[in-house]
Formats: C-alpha cells, structure tokens, sequence
C-alpha cells in the first residue's frame, strides 16, 4: 500500500510501499477514503525537517544538553550514532482520516466491519487505529466535511478549557482551518467574536462566519482597534496559530478585559511578560490537542475510556460532538477545501503548504483497491551466493534497538537476512533498504511459516516475547530473543518444556557478557584462583510510570526488563550457579520504587551486589563494574575503559566508543548454527538467570517496608 512518510534528517516528503498494517485486539482496520493536510501542524513538520542543523538545535536546546551529557557518558562516536539513528528514523505524516472499516480488534465491539469512520490515522491507504480515536460518521454528513472532525476536536478542546459562554466576548488569533473551526463554534455559543490574522483571504473568511476581522500589518495596532470597540477588553482569547515568536501572547494580553482568560491551542513562544498577566491577573493555559485522553497509553492503547459522570468530554466525545454539528449544519469545512490531490501526487500538495491561497487539502485514495497485501519482496536484496546450509534469519520486530544494533550486527555476519516483520510496517521498510533484508512484512507467521527461515530474532515489546519464542521452537526455528526471555513463570516453564523436546537453540540477547571487555575482566579475575566479590553499580535514569516499560503486564517493569541483563553478567563473571538471591527496593510514599540494591550468592563462594538505581544524576556514567579477588582489583567503566590494579602494567584498556558485545555476540550465534556447535550461552544459565528475576519480582511485590 502507499503511504506518505517525511525524513527529519532533510524535511523531504515520500510516498513509500508499505505492507498493510495488522490489527491489534483494540484497534480497527481503516481503508482510506480522503485524508485531510494540516496546513499549520504538517507544514511546522516539513520546516523542522528542512532546518538545518544548527536551527535544529535552537529549536530543541533541552536536546542538546542529553546530547552533551550523553557524549560525557557515553563518548562522541556512540552519541552520533544514536542522532544519526534518531534523524534517519522517517514519519508517517497526517492525522485527519476518513475511510470505511475493513477489520476489527478481537476486543472491540463498538464498529462493525463496514462502517464510515474518522479517526487519527495517517495518510495511508489503510492505518489501524484505536477504537478510541475513532468515531462512526452520521449518514447525512458528507466525507469532505468530516475529514476535518479531529481539527475541529482541537478548536472544541480548545473553547471547553477557555469556558466560553453566551454574550461573551473572544479574539481568535490565527485563522487556519483550526481557528475558522474556533469562530464557528464561539459563534455557535452565542459568542461575539474578534479575529486577526496576517492574511486578508483569511479575515474575509472569518467574517463570512460571522466574525469582526483585524488585518494584522505594520500600519494598524490591531489589538488597540479591538479596545476601541470593548474598551475592557475581551472575556479571552484563543491562539491558533503557529509561530515560534512571544508577540502573540503578549498582543492576546494586551487584548483582554481584567482576570481574562488565554488559551495556546497552537504553537507560540512563550517568553511571557509579568507584568503583562500580573495586574491583570490573567490565566494563561495550554491545550493539549483534542481532549482527555491524549497521549494516555490506557485510553489510546489498552482502550480503557474514562468514565462519563468523571470526564464528560473525551477526545472521542468530542469527535462525535463535531459530526454532530457538523449534521445539524452548524460547523462546516469543505467550502475550505482549496486542492484536490491522489496519494500518488503528494509531494505535489506538500510543495503548496505556506503559499497564498492555500487553505484545506485533500488527498484522496484509490476506488477500487486491491487486497491488502501483508509483504513486499525485495528480492535483488537476496543474497544468492550464500551456502543452501547457511543461516537465514527472519526478524520479528524493527524498533530503534533492532534496526541500530541486532540487525545491523547480524547483517555483518554471513548469514542471509529474509524478512523483517512489525505490526505498522514503516520501520520494516527501512530497515529492510537499509540492510538489504529480502522482505518486509506485517504478519509474523509469514516468517514462522517459512521452512528456508532457520533463525528467528525477537525484539518486540517484552509481553510478547514469551508467546513468540514459544511459536518459534514450535516451528523448529532457531531463537535469538531480546531480554527478556518472558514475563511470566507459567511462560518459562512452556519455554523449558519444548526446549526438552527440541535441538533448537535458545540465545537471549546478554550482550554484555560477549564484550572484549568483559571477556577482559573475566579472565583476569578468575586468574587470581579465588572467590569473587562483583560490585556493579547502574545508574539507569528515570522513566515515567506511563512509559510501556514501567506497566508490569506490558514491559515487565524495569526488573524483569532490564535488570536481568545485569544478573546475567554477574553469573558470567563468577561462572557459577546463583545459590541465593535477595533484594531491597528502595521506597516512596510506602511504594517500591524502580531503584534496587540485589544481592547474589554463587556456588563457588563469589557474591555479586548489584546496585540498580534510578533517582542518579544523568551526567554521571550509567555502568560501573569492580571485581575484586586476592588483593586484586578490575574495574570497568561504562564499557569504555577497563582499569586493573595488582595485575602489573599494559593491562589497561581505553576505547573511544562503547563496545556492550551487540556485533560479537550475533557473530557467535551464527557461527554456533553454522557450525552445529552448543549455543552460546547455555540454555542452563539463561533458565537460571530468568527465574532468579522472576523470584526477585515476587519478593518486591510480597515485601513490605520495614518498620
């Protein structure tokens, strides 16, 4: 299918073919009838993109200092790396669709197959999208009008926070499709309205809803013309508009009556005035976007609504409140319409966006569509040359970690890259031009079902790795998963049960412990002949509770999902069975919090404290290793720089980049298939090593601060 795709990197526009997307239990498949171009959000997209390098950074300076501190941490070549991954990364644009449904989550209930529906959803032939960004469209409301519901949910959220009522008086600042929704819906209220902008198309179309028009120039104090007419000024003002200048808001203080109210719906600067606000003690606000619910990973993922009698209006709810007035004649937008374009010739229509004369545009996708297809094949990527024994792989998940470091790793080996699977598909597509992968595609299966495909690399979000890993033993398929192994003592034990019944390895991604400098340590430590005493510090940084990684049924919270990462290591460096484990949380408000301190005995008489924390400060390294043995010390910094004390001269190493064993440990699960060998981490340790976390988790959840 087709879809319009932006580069950040040089702000250039693309239609690229992509699979379809898959459906998730909450979520409904979307074909696409008309999209709709936001002319102010889409254009401030492609600008950015087309910035320079240097007006990038002065548009995101909090950016640049987790830049700075991260070359401090983490040194200069790994810090561009991680930009370089960051600017190549392309976005779906749009974010006003229209189209009929075609499938439905296993968990929704509220749209039928067959249903004309806006949502959210991007310019695309086909998109999922939440049950909850969605609303079924009135039969008597005409497509080119409801294209644009979700800009008028952004003016609606807008005038609920402002709290207008009737006989009031308010000044719309910016007249794009949003504030032509905002006139509308103040006149709707009974509002007079006020409203200014630069261009004098816009003014006039204001004035046709019923507005009193302000040409903003160099010739008339706009906002002293207003007073004129309400010499108290305004009960408030709504700013939708999109500049990266102050003036606007301190004009909307200027332009306000005494404890007045100013609502951003757009973009503004924001270097306010005090003395602006301060005797006029006015309320300043931000709106976020359509309404409650925005940005919630409960109500836009799981699609947990709020209830009604707590939050009446949602961002759903307002949805449905615009096609309402929108079938009762009261708000209308397709008179707006200015350019009619296919999805072939968007680049066309991106080519118009800041000119005059340009107001609403549309794209408009093919009649008569062929099936959605859930692969594209690449085939000039396949590497014939290859041994018909050799390894191929099929990888199952293309986020930012697989597509910077597991793929890249892997492709340097001599194994053939087959597929690359995800749900959206977009980052299956790049990583599939960028690392020559023979197909990219929407359905995992279509890897699992195919009998050439020998290795299966996971990197999917956590909760489904149990699952997959299970499908792909079950299939005879070779595993490389990223940690963790599952969530789940009931996943772990199905894992350990087809394990016995199989001769397929197991690798989960312990890349750690495959660094030259760990092998480094290891191998010093364990030359002093005695137990070991591992000291490994981590300062992890904070993550919101939001993020998916914190939710316990989705990431596994950061113990299951990231701490066995350091356990392993541990038992890597004291090569012995973990007898014992203990662990202290460190606690708020009587809640464990994300920072740990873990104790770890080993058989052969070394103990490991790992000290996990995540209230740190963000300049300092994250990871930190002492060993400690006979008199004897090595300590590695951050996988940088490795110091041994007692050892003798020439032992010290320094790198200039980071090397965490991501390269080195993909080379030795290829070599181990290739060559029949065992795998390189014995499926031994890696049960050990998942059940002594999951032990860990329970104590956690069991324990209670001590008196």
């Amino acid at each position: 299918m087709k879809q319009l795709l932006q580069s950040l990197r040089n702000g250039d526009t693309l239609i690229a073919d992509v699979p379809a997307p898959r459906v998730s239990p909450q979520q409904v498949l979307i074909r696409t009838h008309i999209s709709a171009i936001s002319t102010g959000t889409e254009k401030m997209l492609v600008d950015f993109g087309k910035a320079g390098l240097v007006s990038k950074i002065k548009q995101q300076p909090d950016k640049v200092r987790l830049v700075l501190d991260k070359i401090k941490t983490d040194g200069l070549l790994t810090t561009l790396d991680t930009v370089r991954a960051k600017l190549d990364e392309p976005i779906a644009l749009g974010y006003c669709n229209l189209g009929a449904v075609i499938a439905v989550g296993s968990q929704v209930t509220e749209f039928a197959v067959g249903d004309r529906v806006i949502s959210n959803g991007q310019h695309a032939e086909i998109v999922a999208v939440n049950k909850n960004l969605c609303a079924k469209v009135p039969a008597n409301v005409a497509d080119e009008d409801a294209v644009f519901t979700v800009l008028g949910a952004i003016a609606l959220q807008g005038i609920r926070l402002i709290d207008a009522r009737i006989g009031e008086t308010y000044l719309v600042m910016g007249l794009g499709l949003i504030g032509l929704f905002t006139v509308q819906l103040l006149r709707a209220q009974g509002c007079q309205v006020f409203a200014m902008d630069i261009a004098a198309d816009k003014i006039a179309a204001a004035e046709a809803l019923g507005a009193r028009g302000f040409l903003i120039d160099a010739h008339n104090d706009s906002v002293q013309l207003i007073k004129n007419i309400v010499p108290d000024g305004v009960d408030g003002v709504l700013l939708t508009l999109s500049t990266q200048s102050s003036e606007p808001v301190s004009q909307a203080a200027r332009a306000c009556r005494k404890r007045g109210k100013i609502v951003l719906v757009g973009v503004s600067g924001l270097q306010l005035a005090r003395a602006d606000f301060y005797e006029k003690e006015l309320s300043f606000q931000v709106s976020c976007s359509y309404g409650p619910g925005r940005y919630d990973p409960n109500y836009e993922v799981l699609g947990q609504d709020y209830p009604i009698g707590f939050v009446r209006w949602t961002q759903q709810r307002n949805f449905t409140a615009i096609l309402h007035l929108m079938a009762d004649g009261i708000v209308r937008a397709q008179a707006y319409i200015s350019h009619r374009f296919s999805i072939e010739q968007a680049e066309q229509a991106y080519g118009l966006l800041g000119q005059a004369g340009v107001s609403a545009i549309l794209l408009e996708y093919p009649k008569n569509p062929a099936e959605p297809q859930h692969h594209i094949d690449y085939p000039q990527h396949l590497n014939q040359t290859e041994a018909a024994n050799g390894v191929k792989i099929g990888f199952i998940g293309s986020g930012n970690y697989a597509r910077r470091h597991l793929i890249p790793a892997f492709g340097n080996t001599k194994a053939q890259l087959l597929a690359v699977s995800c749900r959206k598909g977009i980052s299956g597509v790049k990583a599939a031009g960028d690392f020559k992968i023979a197909a990219a595609c929407t359905d995992n299966q279509i890897i699992l079902n195919n009998p050439a495909c020998n290795l299966v690399v996971i990197s999917t979000q956590h909760n489904s790795h149990g699952q997959l890993v299970q499908q792909a033993l079950s299939a005879g398929k070779h595993v490389f998963v990223e940690k963790p192994l599952c969530l789940t003592q009931n996943e772990l034990d199905a894992i350990c049960l087809l394990k016995q019944k199989t001769p397929a390895q197991i690798t989960v991604g312990f890349n750690r412990r495959f660094s030259k400098l760990s092998q480094t340590l290891k191998r010093l430590a364990h030359s002093t002949g005695e137990p070991l005493f591992i000291s490994y510090s981590i300062n992890a940084g904070f993550i919101d509770k939001s993020h998916w990684s914190q939710d316990p049924a989705i990431g596994g919270g950061r113990l299951l999902g990231e701490v066995c990462h350091f356990i392993d290591l541990c038992r890597f460096f004291a090569d012995s069975a973990i007898v014992s484990s203990a662990i202290q949380a460190l606690y708020k408000n009587d809640q464990p919090s994300d920072s740990w301190q873990i104790l770890l005995g080993f058989a052969n008489g070394s103990t490991a404290c790992i000290n996990y924390f995540s209230n740190g400060h963000k300049s300092q390294p994250k990871e930190r290793i002492e060993v400690h043995a006979a008199g004897k010390t090595v300590q590695l910094d951050n996988f940088r720089s490795l110091q041994c004390f007692g050892f003798g001269p020439g032992k010290n190493i320094k790198l200039w980049k980071q090397d965490k064993g991501q390269t080195q440990c993909a080379e030795e699960v290829v070599k181990s298939i290739q060559n029949g060998l065992a795998a390189p981490i014995d499926f031994i340790e890696i049960k050990e090593v998942m059940q002594v976390c999951l032990d860990l988790w329970h104590q956690v959840q069991s324990s209670a601060p001590s008196e």
